[in-house]
């Protein structure tokens, strides 16, 4: 590992970079701004929650249209011109002046932080490595808690040094000054995947076939399995988005909370080998009862825990849910549906995960100003978590019978 990695540092550090600066356009990061944020437009949780969902949605859709461009143009041009954008889209949000313009620019945040970087560096890898691309993947996907352990400590620190406006105006000049020169280098060098797979084979699905994705959504499978694929999103999404709420039911302050991120960060990472590990020793399909357990007992302990360090158990507890499903799902979908159209079934995937992000603020939020707060919500999550793991159980079963 340590000569792939020495052999391949440039490119590999292209990713993990762009991974790691999603982090300014992550909901965890745009969270921490919220109170300042509704104070300064006049924004409920309602509010704040649906120009949230907008934005987010309509992220997802010019996703759609432009993610494609990534296939054609080199990554050392459109790295640095996504920087860009992403820097303008910082420096706007940190001087808005309506609730449009605010509108307008977290969607920008939203398209290039949430979206277009991890979708860059994901396909850079797939196109620079070949024999070695679930390594390379691996690697560069480490931006992402690097991120989450790093950054919040920062920004809580800067917001209550400098301000959020100003927090927001260095985001703009680090994206501009550091990431933007730094992809250009790091990736100008383009590069052909090294080495070769002895035999390459398509893996065929459940009842030895290759699955198309109208086929997919057609069977029983994939429609039983959306709420266990939406819910880790939906509710890591809103517990960081209404993090503030949080504090101030709680008598919790931010800079208490932020090193609550670590903890979600290591155990993301733990549980994202530990399920890769235990998919190829028992079966994928064997673990999908458990995934969904530990967010239900973390988000229990929001209504529950008082002292601030339950915090971070409730964010070591979502984080190991985190990485036991991504990790899931990457193994999973081959096994079910074969590789031949795994992509398609992948979007298809992918689009309800970020339909669940983007619909949870606005929904927790409206009912935040309805006088049901978040840790009364959390009673309803936590039940949420333990029916479908119990129902995933019986999913499991029958799959076990038909396969």
């Amino acid at each position: 590992m340590l000569t792939f990695i020495r052999q391949n540092s440039r490119w590999l550090s292209a990713g993990l970079l762009l991974t790691f600066a999603s982090s300014f356009g992550q909901t965890w990061f745009i969270s921490l701004f919220a109170t300042e944020i509704k104070l300064e437009f006049g924004l409920s949780d309602g509010a704040w929650g649906s120009l949230y969902t907008a934005a987010t949605l309509s992220s997802a859709l010019l996703m759609f249209w432009l993610g494609s461009l990534a296939d054609k143009i080199a990554l050392s041009r459109l790295a640095p011109a996504i920087t860009l954008i992403f820097a303008i889209a910082a420096l706007g949000f940190s001087f808005s002046s309506s609730v449009v313009m605010l509108g307008i620019f977290l969607f920008l945040l939203r398209f290039c932080g949430q979206g277009m970087f991890g979708h860059l560096a994901m396909t850079a890898m797939g196109r620079w490595f070949d024999a070695s691309r679930g390594r390379a993947v691996s690697i560069a996907m480490l931006g992402h808690p690097l991120g989450e352990v790093i950054v919040p400590l920062v920004a809580v620190f800067a917001i209550a040094t400098i301000g959020w406006n100003l927090t927001w105006v260095t985001v703009s000049m680090i994206l501009i000054l550091i990431v933007a020169p730094a992809v250009w280098f790091l990736s100008l060098d383009d590069r052909s995947p090294v080495g070769q797979k002895a035999e390459q084979t398509l893996t065929k699905g459940l009842g030895g076939r290759h699955w198309t994705r109208s086929d997919a959504a057609r069977h029983w499978l994939l429609p039983a399995l959306i709420p266990m694929l939406l819910t880790p999103g939906f509710i890591a999404t809103v517990m960081f988005f209404h993090q503030t709420h949080i504090a101030n039911v709680k008598g919790w302050s931010l800079m208490e909370m932020a090193p609550g991120y670590s903890f979600f960060a290591s155990a993301t990472v733990a549980s994202t080998f530990l399920m890769g590990w235990a998919s190829d020793r028992f079966g994928a399909e064997r673990l999908l009862p458990v995934i969904l357990i530990p967010m239900g007992f973390g988000v229990l302990l929001i209504t529950v825990g008082e002292p601030v360090w339950s915090w971070y158990a409730v964010l070591a507890l979502c984080g190991v849910t985190q990485g036991l499903s991504g990790a899931f799902w990457g193994v999973f979908l081959p096994v079910a549906y074969g590789t031949r159209y795994l992509g398609a079934i992948r979007a298809l995937t992918t689009t309800v995960m970020v339909f669940s992000t983007a619909i949870g603020p606005g929904i927790t939020g409206l009912f935040i100003d309805a006088g049901v707060f978040f840790p009364t919500q959390s009673i309803f999550m936590s039940i949420w978590c333990f029916i479908f793991s119990l129902i995933s159980f019986i999913i499991a079963r029958r799959l076990k019978r038909e396969n």
